[in-house]
């Protein structure tokens, strides 16, 4: 583990130590996975433009998000089921995050509970939610991460109907014995059937609201007093949308490539969604971010901040804790690195004269 030197390199670890089954959970996308691939791609294609004999001598990478100050714009992607990867789960990865002073968002498809995480010591946290059919169980999850002291709701709003995930169909993917959706607990909605297919497919068709729709947005505001992020926003249509309905903040989103094939990579998407928002909302991005100069590329693009999803449950299942705050460590630590080497000393001097696009017009150099 001390040869480490990148966060990609957790995942073959992960591969090794993890049943097939749980492994293939993690590291899948739906049908035929382009989008997943092209998550990672389409970072290459962005190129930067640095500039040089600035005084790089102090790095200052903090940040405010709704509120809440954190030490880098990195934070933690809602990711289901922990205790899959590791005995810790949920638990692990909101430790990590509190010890680097960013953001963990917690998966309504926890291992662990609201109350779980916060038990676990001061942090800054989000809760993302899904809308099942039954809306006192989903204003209770609500209330009781308010409670818990999460400090936002992040909404999923691209799941009306699971992506087909033919990994999970052909290992017949359910929960290992002994966990369950510990924020279902007792409300017989933490288990999952076994199926002839995916488990969780069928636990989404049978749980899951289809009929949610934009006034949900609204309705959601008038249950709690926590800003709600919607998370799956991959359009400039639904991004003005997301500003009309009252959200405080919109990730673009396509699911870790889980959920609809071919739809772009979020860094392409990214730029219409920010131009969109005009500046009204903040604007997030996950999906595919392996490295520091991908967050730089996101920020150069608009995005306020960047959320990370598999290199925490790889690392996770890898080491622990311990892997994941080495993640963490290292994205921090490669970002400061390409702030430095671009002439960035804080986060507002990213901006987009410092990146080049497939899609930008050829540049004509200025007479001097």
């Amino acid at each position: 583990m001390d040869q480490i030197t990148n966060v990609m390199e957790y995942q073959a670890i992960a591969k090794e130590k993890l049943p097939k089954m749980i492994y293939d959970y993690y590291a899948s996308g739906a049908e035929d996975q382009w989008t997943l691939e092209e998550n990672r791609n389409a970072f290459s294609r962005i190129l930067f433009r640095p500039r040089i004999l600035i005084d790089v001598s102090n790095i200052d990478m903090t940040t405010t998000v709704l509120g809440s100050k954190i030490k880098m714009p990195i934070m933690i992607a809602p990711t289901a089921m922990q205790k899959m990867a590791h005995p810790e789960g949920e638990y692990a990865t909101a430790r990590a995050a509190s010890a680097a002073g960013t953001i963990m968002t917690l998966s309504s498809w926890g291992t662990s509970s609201v109350e779980e995480v916060a038990s676990t010591g001061p942090g800054i946290r989000f809760f993302q939610l899904y809308v099942i059919k039954d809306r006192n169980v989903v204003a209770q999850l609500v209330r009781r991460a308010e409670r818990a002291g999460f400090r936002a709701i992040a909404l999923t709003v691209d799941t009306p109907r699971l992506g087909r995930r033919e990994a999970d169909i052909k290992n017949r993917f359910v929960l290992p014995p002994g966990l369950i959706l510990k924020n279902f607990e007792g409300l017989d909605l933490g288990k999952m059937d076994k199926t002839d297919d995916s488990g969780l497919t069928s636990y989404v068709a049978n749980q899951i609201d289809r009929s949610l729709s934009w006034k949900d947005v609204k309705w959601l505001q008038t249950i709690t007093n926590l800003p709600i992020l919607v998370k799956g926003v991959l359009t400039a249509e639904d991004a003005r949308l997301a500003v009309q309905y009252g959200a405080a903040g919109i990730i673009v989103s396509n699911h870790g490539a889980r959920q609809l094939d071919y739809v772009p990579a979020t860094i392409m998407a990214l730029e219409e969604v920010v131009q969109a928002a005009q500046g009204r909302v903040p604007v997030f991005l996950d999906g595919g971010v392996r490295r520091g100069t991908d967050v730089f590329k996101a920020l150069a693009l608009g995005a306020s901040g960047v959320f990370i999803g598999r290199p925490v449950v790889f690392a996770l299942a890898a080491a622990g804790e311990t892997g994941v705050r080495k993640v963490l460590q290292m994205l921090r630590d490669e970002f400061e690195l390409t702030m430095s080497l671009n002439g960035c000393r804080s986060l507002k001097e990213i901006t987009r004269n410092y990146i080049m696009t497939p899609w930008d017009a050829p540049r004509v150099a200025p007479r001097l």
